[in-house]
């Protein structure tokens, strides 16, 4: 069991346990002794969105890291998947990622990439703790050995180049409106820009960031004022981010909205079509919906789920040999191009389908009909709730009730204390009162 590491690195409010000043100095020292290795200058890249709390992290980190003989690298607010891709791109020994991705303003992350771009093991994670948690007193160098850190200029602009060429060279937006919702969060410049160099006619939503509004009624979490903006200015389709871009929620023509599922179907069905698919299927999570599997299966793809966390979706991809995978909230990684979900590549794939099949957002992203799935978040306050003799009794009895129709799903959030509750399908009405019994009981044990 790890500590401090949940399902995507370390969150938590920001100025309390875990996420101060004094842990973030910790990770730092911790996380720069693990990745020495030789006696060449050890670099670290720093990535942040635009929470206020990312100044105070940001900083803690340098200290550590600097402390340990590292040197930085700050980029400034800069998506997660720009971060994973230029830890690779610039050689560096390690990559972080300062944000709580979706969360509000007032929550914040630490997240770490290795060598390779991608994210760390579970194993890894631990040797940090313990590193965090040990006195490293004697493992500090000398003075003239402490690290440097600096700004780096034009890393915007590699990341944009980068996204750019997992399109055609010879592939243009001109003549596509996008609504461009980036969640006042970290691709607030970048994703923009992109569109607008590929040509598409672009309007901008949550790019005016002021440390508090990041994910605040807008972003991939709260599509309705994109919806809304779709119907205003007559967009071909509406693209919301998350706070940290490796989420993408589409908005059709008609404002109606196209989730993680729905996309990784498009993707699927298309490069299978180009020969472009590296394995048989895809890999999603347990929380994908039943339609997206048997949307594959009529396609002759198959689904390996995984559990909930993009960074066990890229492991499985690995593993076996999968170039496409994600998560039905929007995390989508296409590995031929990058290391971890990134939002605005995969919104550009969808765009490419797009220009390609010269249809509506609207039938381009609607491969298959949802199965009836309902989520229900319960919130405790402490203990493990799904523990309880009567949690468990009231899940077995859901699974008994669903049988061969439908899936159960119930675990606890790696990033929140919430027990999500989540079952599909094909009688709607089971669905919701197998959730609702269930949900009960989880709320009556956790009071």
């Amino acid at each position: 069991m790890r500590k401090f590491f949940g399902t995507d690195g370390i969150r938590g409010q920001a100025n309390s346990y875990p996420m101060t000043a004094e842990m973030a100095l910790k990770v730092g020292m911790a996380a720069g002794l693990a990745f020495k290795n030789g006696g060449h200058r050890h670099r670290v890249v720093i990535g942040k969105d635009t929470r206020l709390s990312g100044y105070m992290l940001e900083n803690a980190l340098v200290a550590g890291f600097t402390s340990v003989g590292m040197d930085v690298f700050l980029l400034g607010p800069m998506p997660t998947p720009a971060v994973a891709m230029l830890t690779r791109s610039l050689r560096s020994d390690l990559g972080v990622m300062i944000s709580a991705s979706h969360n509000p303003f007032q929550d914040n992350g630490i997240k770490f990439f290795g060598p390779d771009g991608f994210k760390l093991s579970d194993q890894i994670e631990k040797t940090i703790e313990e590193l965090m948690e040990s006195d490293l007193t004697s493992r500090l160098p000398s003075a003239s050995e402490l690290g440097r850190a600096k700004r780096i200029d034009g890393a915007q602009q590699r990341y944009i180049e980068t996204a750019k060429r997992t399109l055609p060279r010879e592939m243009s937006l001109e003549g596509l409106r996008v609504v461009i919702d980036c969640a006042n969060g970290a691709a607030y410049k970048v994703a923009p820009e992109a569109l607008w160099e590929l040509g598409a006619d672009v309007i901008t939503m949550g790019v005016t960031p002021d440390g508090f509004n990041i994910n605040k009624e807008c972003g991939s979490t709260s599509t309705d004022a994109l919806s809304r903006k779709v119907h205003e200015v007559r967009a071909d389709i509406g693209i919301a981010l998350d706070g940290d871009a490796d989420r993408v929620i589409i908005v059709d023509e008609n404002g109606s909205v196209v989730d993680g599922d729905q996309l990784m179907a498009v993707v699927a069905q298309s490069w299978q079509a180009s020969n472009r698919l590296s394995a048989p299927g895809i890999v999603a999570t347990v929380m994908s919906n039943l339609g997206l599997e048997r949307y594959l299966q009529s396609l002759g793809l198959g689904l390996a789920r995984t559990k909930v966390g993009d960074r066990y979706v890229v492991e499985h991809m690995r593993a076996n040999g999968y170039n496409v995978g994600g998560e039905q909230s929007g995390h989508i990684v296409l590995s031929d191009f990058a290391t971890t979900g990134d939002g605005l590549i995969a919104g550009l794939q969808v765009l490419a389908c797009v220009k390609d099949q010269d249809k509506p957002v609207s039938e381009v992203c609607r491969r298959f009909e949802p199965v009836p799935q309902i989520l229900k978040n319960v919130r405790y306050k402490g203990g493990k709730p799904l523990e309880q003799d009567l949690v468990k009794s009231a899940i077995e009895d859901g699974e008994a009730r669903l049988g061969n129709s439908g899936r159960l799903v119930i675990r606890a959030s790696g990033t929140e204390p919430l027990i999500r509750v989540m079952a599909e399908g094909d009688d709607a009405d089971l669905v919701k009162q197998v959730v609702n019994d269930i949900a009960g009981v989880v709320a009556t044990t956790a009071a």
